[in-house]
């Protein structure tokens, strides 16, 4: 067994910049999916009403980012939304969100909402909670993030954000531990991982891993060759992943690779999106 008690380098232990930003992430699917060659009625609703939540979205106050992105290869969308603070969040549940919800229920269902700060206050959770959706809160506990915080090309970077959840052989310090070595390991092999985080689940042995790297080929040397390869085999022994959201242009190599590791992965290509000028320290500052 390794050391588990190892000191967090002086990169992985710097405090986040993220401050009060909370950034959620998560999946919807129709009620109804649509066959190989035609879109069903749900599908199409659920799309269309995402669209209008997200035009809606934008006039309110705090939302620093909100993406809606179609997921590939199977029906559903992957939303993702930055928030400047748990008031900003609270307000868009009790407003823009509250008005789409019964519509968005009649044609679709929310699968797992990953949500992530340094800090999740009571009243965020409590107002997401009270969607109905499957969701885990996660915490900040270490991780890097380089150049400054600076925003990778949308056009090119790939967003990957899961929950690994502890099996009943492992332990969440082994969990901890396991991700940590691969945050230190990818800070000197891994120029093309810009961001790297690792946050504890509230009540669960859990964590939600956020990456962010510069392109598709930067995230294939990770699973192939990279720290990825390198820690997976011990991360399974302990731990099993829940999901997998890859926002940004995937190659369909890496989709394919990526069964074989066997992850649940949902891929989306980027669509509608909005963010403040500036961005934020969740996403990266323009």
């Amino acid at each position: 067994m390794n050391d588990l008690t190892e000191p967090l380098p002086a990169f992985l232990a710097d405090p986040s910049r993220i401050g009060t930003e909370i950034s959620v992430t998560g999946k919807w699917v129709p009620t109804n999916p649509s066959g190989r060659f035609r879109a069903s009625d749900e599908s199409r609703q659920l799309l269309a009403e995402w669209e209008d939540v997200h035009a809606d979205a934008r006039s309110n106050p705090g939302l620093r980012s909100t993406e809606i992105n179609h997921a590939v290869g199977e029906d559903g969308v992957l939303v993702h939304h930055v928030f400047a603070d748990a008031a900003a969040l609270v307000d868009y549940f009790a407003t823009t969100a509250t008005e789409h919800l019964a519509a968005l229920r009649r044609v679709a269902r929310p699968e797992l909402q990953l949500v992530r700060g340094v800090e999740v206050p009571g009243e965020a959770r409590t107002v997401i909670e009270a969607t109905g959706a499957p969701v885990a809160f996660g915490e900040w506990i270490y991780g890097y993030v380089r150049d400054e915080y600076r925003r990778p090309d949308p056009a090119t970077a790939v967003q990957v954000t899961a929950k690994w959840t502890c099996g009943p052989d492992g332990s969440l310090d082994e969990l901890r531990h396991w991700w940590q070595r691969v945050g230190t390991d990818a800070n000197d092999l891994e120029p093309g991982l810009v961001r790297f985080e690792a946050y504890e689940v509230t009540g669960e042995d859990a964590l939600i891993i956020h990456e962010t790297f510069t392109g598709s080929d930067e995230l294939k040397f990770h699973l192939t060759r990279g720290t990825a390869h390198a820690y997976k085999k011990h991360i399974d022994r302990i731990a099993a992943p829940e999901t997998y959201y890859f926002r940004g242009p995937v190659a369909w190599t890496i989709r394919t690779y990526s069964r074989f590791m066997h992850l649940p992965a949902t891929y989306s290509s980027r669509g509608s999106h909005h963010t403040e000028p500036g961005g934020s320290h969740s996403d990266g500052l323009a």
